[in-house]
Order: structure tokens, then C-alpha cells, then sequence
């Protein structure tokens, strides 16, 4: 099975004995090849209002013993701004179709508590609202992504919501902004029209979808000159220097409809409107209600889990074809702003609250995931992963003053040198991992030109059992020295807890370079990232 792809890698110096258990897989990078951009939004994260994903795990208050910077918790940001967050999204996911904005601004004392009836009734105290939200980006160094609600929510409602963020503070809706705290217009970069509204979203037909969503992208405008420009048919439009991109709702599976009425739509709009992104949701989880485990599980999940990962391959080519019939110059990127390992609840927690540990195996499987992003840069140029803090595959748990970096959340800060780097033409025999009647490629890889022009490759080992020998050449450069990280351990099953916080961390790695040949040996069920230098 021949891949050419592109390559972030990492080599390991493995002792000799385990070099001869296999013949080497032969791999080549072209280094002076050209590829898409890796867009940096490929990258990006979802924290919506679900469980403890912002409550305690993002916002912990003013008065809280845990330290922060205006209730926003200290640690967790500190983290985060080490993986180069590029954007958030946010309130939702399905809550963002049942949350009214105006119920999270202005005094905290005096704000609406409204019951969360997408996730588990849970009582929302609306503490965190669009002004902490701004806020917790600043701190992190991350763009926005906002999900109107088209639910149950108004055209209005949005057009009021996008003027309290985005308008000058000369006008009503600029002024509360500022007496809330915040004179300058926020930079809303990415607006999300409606979230699955094929199901939770409101069920809508996809024609129907498509009339409701050219009215709020007419008239859900962001008012931040600086940012949006001027848009006046009579006399032409004025482009901002950082125009919002507006997302519209597209597929949750293989079916076709949302992405055909919405590429069909926006092929034949007007001057008064338009989307520059279509969103597509795709889960890891083998059949729904997920009944997977997130922990304390053998090969057996861990093979069939890999192999429903591979399923994203389909999604991408099935709708990114459509899309391509509308759009051949690929205008209109496929952002899939919700992916991840979606497994059961953990035991003993909250029903709705989606709380689940994080294992080796997820970060294989998000390595698995960026890699057919990277492979796929010309249409699919924005992710948001599901989600960022104590829900669906976190970067980060929480739990009360405690912290934890989960082995996705390593995987994330390695891929760190892919964010904007161009992909590089790569090849090799992928081999096959097998475990019963599954079946899948063994090795991964990806390979990139980085802003500075260093060389990344990144490899990946399915096998939970054996090592891989890689005998790599860097046609076009002669390699002098590889070295980088590699994330593995002992067990499929093996995850960071509070007690334990570093079984599953990325460790050093060199390999051997000769006459320009990088030699390495690849440990099983691992993830490897390697810069190359001439």
C-alpha cells in the first residue's frame, strides 16, 4: 500500500537487537517538493459550555483559592499557550442552539441562570459569558470561533450578538460593551451559522438550512471596520484587512445533502452574501451511544478503534468531491470543527457531562486524524477537536485544584512545528497491521517545510507489539542530523492521572544519519516527530 503524503517525525534511539527483528520500511521525502499550506486552523479547539469544560475546567471565579487571572484558571492557560491554540469554538456544539447571549453579560449577580437541557440539566449560571470568553482568548493567544444560535435563537438575536462584539463604542451596542468593560471592538474571526441543524440544531432540511442561513449571513455582520471593512453595492466594497469567514452548517455522515444544497448555494450568491467555510462532524466511536471504553481495555478495542478513525478518509473524499464540482479552485474549505474519540462515561460521573480519560491509543488516533488532514491541506484547512478541557478527548483534565496534561494533549504540542508549514511530497510502504479481522496500515507519516524552512517529519506506529526499522532519504537535501520527540508506552490502556502524571509524555529521540540515510526504529503503538537538518 503506497501513501504519498506529508511528514512531521520524530526518531528514536532504539538499542540494536529490536533493529533486526523486520526489514527496514523504505521511506522518501521529497525536500524541495511543494504542497498546500498546512493552515495553523487545522489545529484548533472546541470548549463548549458541557460538563466541566468551562466550569472548572476553564472559569473557577474571582474568589476562587485556585490561582487565576479574573476567574479564569492560571495553570490552564499556561498550558495551552504552549500549544499555539489558533482558534476556539464556542458556546457549542448543541448548546449553542438553545444559549441566549444577553443571559452572560453585564453584572455576574444579576445574569439569568438557565438549565443546560442539552447536557444533562445541569444548571447554568451563565458566569461565563461572551466577555470571559474574550478574555480567556487574550490570555491564551487564540481567535474566536462563535456559534450563533439558529435553534432557537432569532436573525436579531445573532445581528445583536455580532454588534455587542464587533461595533464601535460610539453606538448602543458598543457602549455596553465598554461598560462592561471592553472599549474596543472584539475580533470575531470565525462565525459558525448554526450548529447540526440536521439534528440537534433544529432539524432542518437542507433547503430549509440554506434560506435560513443566507439571512444571517446577510445580517449577522461583524462591525469592526478594521476587521470587516465596508460592503456597499452601489459603490463597491472596501475589504477589511482580516475579513470573518462564516461557516455554515454542512454534513454529520456520507449523506450528501447539506453539502450539496449549501455548495449549490453558495455557487449562485449574490453580492449581499456569502459562507467561506462548510462545516462537516465526524466522531471515532464504532456505533452510537458509544459504549467503548476509555479505560482498562486490551488490543481488541484498541484495533477496532483505529479502524473507525480510518472512516474520516471517506468523509473527507465523499463530500470534499461535492464540493469540488461547485468549487473546483477550493475556495471554500471543509472545516471539520468537531472531531475525536467519543467513548462511555467514565464510571461514577456525571450522565451528559461526556467525561472520559485519555489513553495513548487517543493520541494515536488524533495523530492519525491530523495526518489525513495534512494529506487532504487543499480543502480541509480548519479542525476544531472535541473538545479542549474534562470533555471527549481533552487536551487537559481538571479536578478541583488538580491538573493533568493528557497524551493528546502532548501529541497537539508536538505537531506545534506543522502549524502553517508546507507539505512536502512523501512515500512509503505502509505495511499492515493486523488483530483479528482487523486490518489497517501500520505506518503513518507526514512531512513538512516549516515558516523557517526546517525539515519536519512526523511517523506514526499502529503496531501495539512490534517496532518499525525506517530507512528514510531526504531526496534533495543531504540529512547531517534528525532528532525530536516520541509519545509511547508500555500499555494500549496507558493514560495520565493526577497520582501519575507523566506515563504517557513525549521523551527524546535521535537518529543514526549516514551518508545522508536516516536510520531509526520506531516503537510500537508510538507517534514520533523529528526535525532534519542538513
Amino acid at each position: 500500500m503506497k501513501f504519498n503524503l506529508l511528514v512531521a517525525l520524530a526518531f528514536v534511539a532504539i538499542p540494536a537487537p529490536l533493529l533486526a527483528q523486520s526489514a527496514p520500511i523504505r521511506l522518501t521525502v521529497e525536500a524541495q517538493g511543494e504542497g498546500p499550506k498546512i493552515d495553523r486552523n487545522i489545529f484548533g479547539q472546541f470548549a463548549e459550555n458541557l460538563g466541566t469544560g468551562i466550569y472548572g475546567g476553564v472559569w473557577v471565579g474571582e474568589e476562587s483559592p485556585i490561582p487565576n487571572v479574573r476567574g479564569i484558571r492560571s495553570d490552564v492557560v499556561e498550558a495551552l499557550k504552549a500549544l499555539k491554540v489558533p482558534s476556539v469554538r464556542w458556546p457549542g456544539g448543541c448548546f449553542a442552539d438553545e444559549y441566549h447571549w444577553r443571559d452572560g453579560v453585564g453584572p455576574r449577580d444579576k445574569r439569568a441562570v438557565t438549565v443546560n437541557g442539552s447536557w444533562g440539566n445541569a444548571l447554568e449560571k451563565n458566569d461565563f459569558g461572551t466577555d470571559e470568553f474574550f478574555d480567556f482568548l487574550q490570555q491564551i493567544g487564540s481567535e474566536a470561533y462563535i456559534s450563533v444560535n439558529m435553534g432557537s435563537g432569532s436573525v436579531k438575536e445573532a445581528a445583536d450578538w455580532m454588534a455587542y462584539m464587533t461595533a464601535d463604542a460610539g453606538t448602543t451596542a458598543g457602549a455596553e460593551r465598554a461598560a462592561n468593560g471592553h472599549r474596543e471592538p472584539y475580533r470575531v474571526k470565525f462565525l459558525g451559522i448554526g450548529n447540526e441543524s440536521w439534528s440537534c440544531g433544529g432539524a432542518y432540511r437542507a433547503d430549509y438550512y440554506v434560506d435560513e442561513m443566507k439571512r444571517y449571513a446577510r445580517f449577522a455582520r461583524n462591525l469592526n471596520i478594521q476587521q470587516q471593512g465596508t460592503d456597499n453595492p452601489a459603490g463597491g466594497s472596501v475589504a477589511g484587512a482580516d475579513p470573518m469567514q462564516r461557516i455554515a452548517v454542512g454534513p454529520g455522515g456520507l449523506d450528501t445533502a447539506y453539502t450539496e444544497s449549501v455548495m449549490r448555494a453558495w455557487k449562485e450568491h449574490d453580492w449581499s452574501w456569502s459562507i467561506e467555510g462548510l462545516s462537516m462532524h465526524h466522531y471515532t466511536w464504532i456505533s452510537w451511544p458509544p459504549s467503548f471504553s476509555s479505560v482498562d481495555f486490551g488490543e481488541r478495542e484498541y484495533a477496532m478503534l483505529i479502524q473507525d478513525t480510518l472512516k474520516m478518509e471517506d468523509m473527507i473524499r465523499v463530500h470534499a468531491a461535492v464540493m469540488d464540482k461547485y468549487d473546483p479552485d477550493k475556495k471554500v474549505p471543509l472545516v471539520i470543527d468537531e472531531w475525536g474519540v467519543w467513548l462511555a462515561k467514565l464510571p461514577g460521573s456525571r450522565d451528559g457531562f461526556l467525561h472520559q480519560q485519555n489513553s495513548i491509543r487517543d493520541a494515536i488516533i488524533a495523530a492519525i486524524n491530523l495526518n489525513m488532514f495534512t494529506r487532504h491541506a487543499d480543502r480541509v484547512r480548519m479542525t476544531a477537536i472535541a473538545q479542549m478541557v474534562n470533555v471527549l478527548q481533552a487536551m487537559i483534565l481538571t479536578d478541583g485544584p488538580r491538573m493533568v496534561l493528557t497524551p493528546t494533549y502532548h501529541l497537539f504540542k508536538m505537531y506545534v512545528p506543522f502549524q502553517d508549514a508546507t507539505r512536502l511530497p512523501i512515500s512509503f510502504d505502509a505495511g499492515t497491521y493486523r488483530f483479528g479481522d482487523v486490518s489497517v496500515p501500520r505506518i503513518d507519516a507526514i512531512a513538512a517545510r516549516d515558516t523557517d524552512g526546517k525539515l519536519w517529519i512526523a511517523l506514526t506506529n499502529v503496531d501495539p507489539t512490534k517496532p518499525a526499522q525506517i530507512d528514510a532519504e531526504v531526496a534533495g537535501m543531504r540529512a547531517r542530523l534528525a532528532s525530536g520527540t516520541v509519545l509511547t508506552a508500555d500499555r494500549v490502556d496507558a493514560v495520565n492521572s493526577y497520582e501519575k502524571p507523566d506515563m504517557v509524555v513525549p521523551r527524546p529521540i535521535s537518529a543514526k544519519v549516514s551518508n545522508g540515510r536516516i536510520q531509526m526504529t520506531l516503537p510500537p503503538k508510538s507517534v514520533t516527530v523529528l526535525s532534519v537538518q542538513p
